[in-house]
């Protein structure tokens, strides 16, 4: 590939594409060219909505186009897969909505299509795209807080929209999936490697997916972290992680501002560091045009991603078996390991 912008498309017309489409049509690196949807006359509005030059009828038209090099893709979880492997079967590189996928075979699915194609496959967890996260995992690594013992981490609000998609177990709804990853992807990435083993409980709604999660996740050297998610409360969101001589705490680590804080506590006297960066959903698309276009490195890998899955997966079984699980990464992530699990 010549050229040096990378040529979008939308497949499908999701709420979460609001967040997304100015951050591709501002900027010399991209380029929003078409959007896709299940009908013409809808693709037709949304593109004079959204000043979009082409509408597509169908996902498959929009993934047929020669002018198109990479997906965002906001489709409800459950199809994720499917779509993630269509397109990049038609040799569309892909920037897909969290949770990636709903099941191990699912990812080992997108890693070998991934693989056979030649393409790059994104998670669109765009909080991973503000420096405060590696400001955070860099004081963990340098024992800022002493050795990491425990940890909290929370994404729950009020969900009292009906029907709707995050409520539908065809679809792969449920609050562990939409907004428990969060904490999960978190915690996961700051100790470096999936835990040994999780117990979990969760509380389901009428709908049969759950609305509510509360899991105890087990990682080596003795850290232990636990992870709550739901539709049941009010909104709130934080990351609290416990060493041996101090605490960090991030009030908003999910949705981080321009300007973010993080507070490290010693003896409760609080130390707040403020860290700049770029819009996240700008840094997530940014992502994939330097991984695309000039060889960088991906920032989140579908190794890391794997990671994610299989703790994830490990809470649902351990919620359904009411018993502890461990996680099997074995055929997902075991080669992502940032740490190595060493932790003191």
């Amino acid at each position: 590939m010549t050229s040096k912008r990378l040529h979008w498309g939308l497949l499908s017309t999701a709420r979460i594409n609001r967040a997304i489409i100015p951050r591709l049509q501002d900027g010399d690196r991209h380029e929003l060219v078409a959007i896709g949807s299940r009908s013409g006359e809808a693709a037709c509005a949304y593109a004079r909505e959204w000043n979009i030059p082409h509408a597509c009828a169908t996902y498959d038209t929009l993934l047929e186009r020669d002018d198109v090099d990479a997906v965002y893709i906001g489709l409800p979880n459950a199809l994720h897969a499917e779509w993630i492997v269509r397109a990049v079967e038609a040799g569309k590189h892909v920037l897909c909505e969290k949770p990636l996928v709903v099941s191990i075979d699912e990812w080992e699915r997108v890693r070998d299509a991934a693989a056979r194609h030649g393409r790059i496959v994104a998670e669109a967890f765009m909080y991973r795209h503000h420096p405060v996260v590696d400001f955070v995992t860099r004081l963990v690594d340098e024992r800022r807080i002493g050795g990491l013992r425990s940890a909290h981490g929370t994404f729950a609000f009020w969900l009292s929209r009906d029907p709707d998609v995050r409520l539908d177990p065809g679809l792969a709804g449920g609050s562990l999936w939409d907004v428990g990853c969060y904490p999960v992807s978190y915690l996961v990435h700051v100790a470096g490697a999936a835990p040994a083993r999780v117990v979990a409980w969760q509380e389901m709604g009428r709908t049969g997916v759950d609305v509510s999660t509360h899991a105890l996740l087990e990682f080596d050297r003795g850290f232990v972290a636990h992870v709550e998610s739901g539709f049941r409360t009010p909104l709130r969101t934080s990351i609290e992680l416990v060493g041996d001589e101090a605490v960090l705490r991030v009030p908003q680590p999910f949705r981080p501002q321009p300007r973010a804080s993080v507070a490290l506590v010693h003896d409760e006297t609080p130390q707040t560091f403020e860290v700049d960066g770029p819009e996240p959903f700008q840094g997530e698309v940014d992502d994939l045009a330097g991984t695309v276009l000039d060889g960088l490195p991906q920032r989140l890998t579908l190794e890391e991603s794997g990671a994610y899955l299989a703790t994830l997966v490990a809470i649902q079984r351990s919620a359904r078996e009411g018993r502890a699980v461990e996680v099997a990464c074995a055929g997902t992530a075991a080669s992502w390991r940032r740490h190595g699990g060493d932790r003191a």
